[in-house]
């Protein structure tokens, strides 16, 4: 791997985006939440149907790919995502946020996060939101670094017991003529 491109999610990587979060809960949430609970979740919210779906109707899916210019990026290997859709109170949520968890602290995520908000200030929003569990203390770290703010917490059931127990982040965005 010699260089990462950020650049929209083809359809044809649905299925390497459910991989890959399936990779990265899997290593990085026992602790945070119970092995059950992330199987649920993960069943949930990540299946390849429910990717294109999104894709299709308009949601901003971007993907980190590792490669070579040299060699073209239809090769390249998924290391990341970043996915969001507008919601209805005007903010944009970034919903999805994940980088190969060898290749985390390495300004993949951070990359991914500007590309992100560059898209949403072109359409004209003006606060991203997201939601991240409240014992996710990388992750909390890693947003507060680039600019999002504790704006609330919020509890909710999510089914078969299962909570979620997380800060809503929000973060200001500026315009181009600001």
């Amino acid at each position: 791997m010699d260089e990462i491109e950020i650049s929209p999610l083809r359809l044809d990587e649905a299925d390497a985006v459910v991989a890959l979060a399936g990779r990265v809960w899997r290593a990085h949430y026992p602790g945070i939440i119970s092995s059950d609970q992330i199987e649920y979740m993960l069943a949930q919210r990540y299946r390849s149907v429910l990717v294109r779906q999104f894709i299709a109707r308009g949601d901003v899916w971007l993907a980190a790919r590792a490669g070579s210019a040299k060699t073209g990026w239809v090769k390249s290997e998924l290391v990341g995502f970043v996915h969001g859709h507008p919601l209805v109170e005007g903010d944009y949520k970034l919903d999805k946020l994940y980088v190969q968890t060898e290749l985390q602290r390495h300004g993949i995520g951070g990359r991914l996060i500007d590309e992100f908000s560059r898209l949403a200030r072109a359409r004209g929003i003006a606060r991203l939101v997201l939601r991240v569990n409240r014992q996710n203390h990388n992750a909390i770290r890693a947003y507060l670094k680039h600019g999002f703010k504790i704006a609330t917490l919020i509890d909710e059931e999510i089914g078969d017991g299962f909570r979620m127990e997380d800060y809503v982040m929000a973060r200001e965005l500026v315009t181009e003529s600001a």
